[in-house]
């Protein structure tokens, strides 16, 4: 039985779980990450107005009048955005469950609040249980890094190229948990895809 996040051999005790604890662990921090006053989810909302970012004043390039607000981090904070992702899955979980609809209280911070904790305290039986954890991982892995993003942080992860055997460049990261080629279909974990070979450049 194999982690169905980064695809490795899942220990004795894991045997019938989704993933791993490394993975479980990985998707509890990127949760925490989002909720609180100090959280990634609260940043953005401080930083949609054009400029707020970089330390100087909004300039328009053109003679039209620039947006009120940026478009990125607006849409992060707005409905439809990071709240609204957390508890489509928090729904999901609780139809599984037999749990009856979670209820929505105070303003989005609050309620991001709310369903980021309830997501981390049903998230031992989701990694043992629900079959598209996978899916909920890489997606809270995402929120992470455009939340991060959004709010001036951290920068895209840089990927490396690397080649697969039958010729196809695959592009990785450092937090890539596994990655399957799209020319010959075979699956590498994240210790199979850091040990291929890095791609050569190609001649301009």
């Amino acid at each position: 039985m194999t982690c169905t996040v980064c695809l490795r051999d899942l220990y004795a005790d894991e045997l019938n779980h989704q993933a791993c604890r490394p993975c479980t662990d990985r998707v509890d921090q990127h949760l925490a990450a989002l909720a609180g006053p100090t959280g990634l989810y609260a940043q953005p909302a401080g930083n949609l107005h054009p400029g707020s970012g970089s330390g100087g004043p909004a300039v328009s390039g053109s003679r039209t009048a620039p947006l009120p607000v940026r478009l990125d981090p607006l849409s992060l904070a707005a409905r439809g955005g990071i709240v609204t992702i957390l508890q489509t899955w928090l729904i999901d979980w609780h139809d599984l469950l037999g749990y009856r609809h979670p209820r929505w209280d105070g303003d989005l911070q609050q309620q991001c609040d709310q369903v980021v904790n309830r997501l981390r305290v049903l998230l031992p039986w989701a990694a043992e249980a629900h079959g598209a954890f996978d899916e909920f991982a890489r997606e809270i892995s995402q929120l992470r890094r455009q939340a991060e993003a959004a709010s001036g942080g951290e920068r895209p992860p840089r990927r490396v190229p690397v080649a697969c055997p039958c010729g196809q460049i695959l592009r990785i990261t450092l937090d890539t948990p596994g990655v399957k080629c799209p020319g010959c279909s075979t699956q590498y974990g994240h210790d199979e895809a850091f040990g291929l070979p890095l791609a050569e450049r190609r001649a301009a």
